[in-house]
């Protein structure tokens, strides 16, 4: 048994440095996660592969060591339900659904959480993507008051104009 303070709490510059995924088609995988995603291809191993952007080891790594051949996962299941990928500047966000636009790959939903916005799609294994651009944090330090209700929160989150958004990535 570890033996871990009740007080510990990870440090608030933690971040999730990157995913691993295992897919049924690697190439494939490859295709979307560089052609329509922008990653760039860093190795490629036959049965794994890992990508990139800005010079990182990588952010995402692919392989098929238990899936290849098989179907999709699906978001349903029990396991990742999506992962999200953190644009710097709505206008990047705006230059990401744009590239989707123009790869003609479907977005599922969009939303605007308040203290975020978000776009959502799934990988050609069904992984759930949330592309996202944070607000600043003053903005919805209001969203930590314990005291909001569900439905109160729920009301706070609207659908986004993907067209308006467009607007920004001109």
């Amino acid at each position: 048994m570890y033996n871990v303070s009740e007080n510990y709490h990870a440090p608030a510059e933690l971040r999730i440095g990157h995913i691993h995924l295992n897919v049924s088609d690697l190439e494939r995988s490859i295709a979307f996660y560089r052609d329509v995603m922008g990653f760039d291809l860093l190795l490629n191993f036959g049965t794994a592969a890992f990508l990139s952007v800005g010079g990182y080891h990588h952010h995402i790594g692919l392989n098929t060591w238990s899936r290849e051949g098989g179907g999709p996962s699906g978001r349903m299941q029990v396991g990742l339900n999506h992962f999200a990928l953190n644009y710097p500047t709505r206008r990047d966000l705006a230059l990401a659904l744009k590239r989707l636009r123009e790869k003609n790959y479907p977005v599922e939903s969009a939303s605007d959480h308040t203290s975020h916005i978000a776009i959502y799609l799934t990988d050609p294994d069904g992984n759930g993507i949330e592309l996202a651009c944070d607000r600043d944090r003053s903005s919805w330090e209001f969203l930590l008051d314990r005291t909001m209700s569900v439905e109160q929160m729920r009301e706070l989150f609207k659908v986004i104009d993907l067209d308006e958004l467009l607007q920004e990535a001109l």
